[in-house]
């Protein structure tokens, strides 16, 4: 795979986890990240695989809705990470919708298999806020 192949591929990863997780598919979103897949989210310990899975079955009723823009990609051999803006409003059953917008940064390994996984994220997503300029640079 050439480097535009596996940013191609990252994207793709990108695109299915948040299809899922709109659709509220666990288990494709599981299928996504490495097994020693590591979260850091404000306000709480790094966790795990496990602590996903978790947490997402508490929210199967939970509607999701939001955007993305990946606004880097580097590629390093069987490494890469990604840079992204994400905007979600997330809507419990009979509850007010919560907006949460920021940052994540994403770390993925291309597994035996040859497939690309989220092995490290930060996610800096955070209460409304407003949108993000277009450009850091």
């Amino acid at each position: 795979m050439n480097s535009a192949d596996d940013e191609r591929a990252i994207r793709e990863l990108v695109q299915n986890w948040f299809s899922a997780s709109q659709r509220g598919d666990t288990d494709t979103v599981l299928s996504l990240m490495t097994d020693d897949v590591v979260f850091m989210v404000p306000g709480q310990e790094p966790f795990g695989k496990r602590a996903f899975a978790q947490a997402s079955a508490g929210m199967k009723s939970v509607r999701m809705e939001g955007s993305y823009d990946i606004r880097e990609v580097q590629v390093m051999g069987d490494w890469a990470y990604l840079r992204n803006f994400i905007e979600l409003t997330v809507t419990p059953p009979g509850g007010e919708a919560v907006h949460r917008s920021g940052y994540t940064l994403t770390l993925l390994r291309r597994e035996a298999d040859g497939n690309w996984r989220l092995c490290r994220d930060a996610n800096l997503l955070a209460g409304s806020a407003p949108a993000a300029p277009k450009d850091t640079e």
